[in-house]
Parts: C-alpha cells; sequence; structure tokens
C-alpha cells in the first residue's frame, strides 16, 4: 500500500532517537508535515537549544521529502504539552490528522533496575516508567482530541509493547503498558461517533541506534545490518513508520479502531519492506517461535509457514513461563 500523505500533519513525540524517529523519517517520506518533540538541555523554547539528536531527526525528515517542525517539549510537563498543541493548532487552522504518543523516559532506569524484582528496585522507577509514558500519552490525546473531534477525522497511535501481555522488564514497565493499550482502547470507544480512530500498536524487536551498538560488538561473524535483521527477525524504526504511514490511508482504518495491532503484520497485509527490503514476521509468527525455540530451525526459517499462533494459545504459553 502506497502511503501518500501531502497535505496531512503529523505529530510524533519522542522523536529524537529510537523508534520515534523512525516514524518521523517514514512520515516525511509519505510527504507528511511532521511536528517533532524531544527534551533540551534547558527546557525553554527556543529552536537554539534543541538537541542535536532532535535537529537531526528534523534534517533526516527534510531530506526524505517532508515538512519538518521541532519544538522542544518535556512531556511531563502539561503547560508545554498545552503549548505545543496550542501551536500546531495555530500553525495548521486547527489541522492534525495524527498522533503518535512514543515519548518514553524509563530506558536508564530500567537499565539500572534490570534483574530486581520490584520490590528492590527504586520506588521512582514507577514515575519514570509511567509518567512520561502512560500519563503524557494520555495528556497528549486529550490535547490531540479536541482538534481532532472538531474536524471529525484523525488517528491516535500509542506505541505499546509485547510487555502489555507478558512480564519483560518489570511490574512498573508492563503494568504501565497493558494500560497503554485499555488507554487507546477505550479512547476509541469515545472518539469513534467522531470518526477518529485509536489504535494500540506493538512493534517487535527494534533496532534502534542503542540495540545496533549492542549487536556490532557482540555479534559473531561480523554480519552487516541486512543480515542482522534477517537472521533475528529485527524491525527497523523506519520499517515501524512505514506501517503507521500505511495505516492512516487504510480504508478500513475504524475497523481496526480501539484494538492491538501488531507492526509486522499490518506491514505483510500493506506490503511494506524496510529499507533493506527486508519484512519481518510477528513475533507470534510460528515461523518466529519454531526458529526461537529450535535455534537449528533459524536456517531454514523462511521454509516455515507464516502462521500467526492464536492469542489463547500464545497467553497459555506466557504464563506458563515467568518471562518472554
Amino acid at each position: 500500500m502506497a502511503a501518500n500523505l501531502k497535505g496531512k500533519v503529523a505529530l510524533v513525540t519522542g522523536a529524537s532517537r529510537g523508534i520515534g524517529k523512525g516514524i518521523a523519517i517514514a512520515l516525511g517520506e509519505a510527504g507528511a508535515l511532521v511536528y517533532i518533540t524531544g527534551r533540551s538541555v534547558n527546557q525553554t523554547n527556543s529552536l537554539e537549544t534543541i538537541s542535536g539528536s532532535l535537529l537531526e531527526t528534523k534534517a533526516t525528515v527534510e531530506n526524505a521529502g517532508g515538512i519538518c517542525i521541532a519544538v522542544p517539549v518535556d512531556h511531563s510537563d502539561d503547560e508545554q504539552v498545552k503549548s505545543l498543541f496550542e501551536q500546531i493548532d495555530r500553525e495548521q487552522n486547527g489541522q492534525l490528522d495524527l498522533l503518535v504518543n512514543n515519548a518514553f523516559g524509563a530506558v536508564r532506569s530500567l537499565i539500572s533496575s534490570n534483574g530486581k524484582p520490584f520490590w528492590e528496585a527504586d520506588l521512582s522507577l514507577w514515575d519514570a516508567c509511567n509518567q512520561v509514558g502512560l500519563r503524557s500519552h494520555y495528556v497528549a490525546s486529550h490535547f490531540a482530541a479536541k482538534m481532532m473531534t472538531q474536524r471529525k477525522q484523525g488517528l491516535i497511535v500509542t506505541i505499546s509493547s509485547w510487555g502489555g501481555l507478558a512480564p519483560i522488564f518489570g511490574v512498573a514497565y508492563g503494568t504501565g503498558k497493558s494500560a497503554c493499550d485499555r488507554l487507546a482502547a477505550d479512547m476509541a470507544v469515545e472518539l469513534k461517533p467522531f470518526n477518529v480512530a485509536s489504535i494500540s500498536l506493538w512493534p517487535g524487536i527494534v533496532g534502534t541506534e542503542q540495540f545496533h551498538q549492542l549487536a556490532d560488538g557482540n555479534l559473531e561473524d561480523n554480519l552487516g545490518v541486512t543480515a542482522i535483521a534477517d537472521k533475528f527477525n529485527w524491525e527497523t524504526p523506519l520499517f515501524v513508520g512505514r506501517v503507521i504511514a500505511a495505516l492512516c490511508n487504510d480504508p478500513d482504518l475504524m475497523r481496526r479502531t480501539g484494538k492491538v495491532q501488531l507492526a509486522a503484520e499490518l506491514a505483510a497485509r500493506y506490503g511494506i519492506v524496510d529499507e533493506y527490503e527486508h519484512c519481518p514476521v510477528s513475533l507470534r509468527s510460528l515461523r518466529f517461535l519454531l526458529a526461537q525455540g529450535l535455534p537449528r530451525l533459524k536456517s531454514v526459517a523462511k521454509l516455515i509457514p507464516d502462521l500467526k499462533v492464536p492469542w489463547w494459545m500464545l497467553l497459555l504459553t506466557v504464563l506458563k513461563s515467568p518471562k518472554i
């Protein structure tokens, strides 16, 4: 499915790096006008104070063909978020077609608490996971919905994860991601009469900058990026963004509202590939699950049917294991 978003206005929160950056680039590639946010050092709303990584995202989005407006925003500050939406409302005459809730502030906290049970981790981990995360998604959606319902069109995509289903990074993370899925579902109920969709999106294993740095130093055989992505079924940040761009043009979008959507499964439906012409399979695909459970099958994984394991069966498997 070709993603033509010319004339559309999008906002991607937390777009300095990682998945947010890839999403912003893909939306620009599709021709959208993209607002991006990230934290600046001194939190003043001046372009000169935006971190270099956010400016780099802006330049890359524009090189991909889009128009990009970078705004320094601390998503833990409701007034800054309100000001952001007032700016978009003013500059775009009330138009906002897409909000991608991606900002997340707990990466460092999760790393420092890795391996600790919740009672041994610092109590601040809860707020780190869920203030700039679950709560900030609610706040941004609140302001976006005010604009979208006026025009009776729009899409809110909340980036969640498999942590909403299974214990991955601990109690605080998992509870927040499960709540993100519920947030998207409940917002969809109230937004549906206004023709505004709300979806929770689960990427797979995404090869962000940090992931690549780890891989470069630890993977054997000196595999190239393409071979690594293929062998380990990685999704690139741009791949996730291309899926969202295609989702915006889905004529059956309102049939998907309120549901958890898997990026790889949408990609297969829309015919999306990443920048390396690679299309990862869903993490609930029989191809992926068998190759993980029986490593000797990895070399012939492409011969295994790409069949989806039913949610109920996957949930039974998850409940029998402490982690996935």
